[in-house]
């Protein structure tokens, strides 16, 4: 399974949440905009790290939903979102 980070930069969110649609570990923080939440998605248990800063979120995951975050990515209007592979 591929190893990799999606970070959600949130100068460039606007808050439209095209991406909570496409990937239920989206979901909208206490600040208003999109943020990563492993445990928000009511099928799949998923693990992952999230690192929630003033900046942006990052969010590692070690699974096969990739494709979901790449989506999710690719919905964003404003191109917030970042999805990549990352080594160990």
């Amino acid at each position: 399974m591929p190893r990799y980070e999606v970070t959600i930069e949130k100068d460039a969110c606007d808050g439209i949440f095209a991406c909570l649609t496409r990937d239920p570990r989206f979901v909208e923080g206490d600040d208003g905009l999109a943020t990563v939440d492993p445990d928000a998605d009511p099928v799949y248990d998923c693990e992952g790290e999230v690192t929630d800063t003033t900046e942006r979120v990052v969010a590692t995951f070690d699974d096969d939903r990739i494709e979901e975050a790449k989506q999710a990515a690719a919905a964003c209007p404003t191109d917030a979102i970042i999805v990549e592979e990352v080594g160990e």
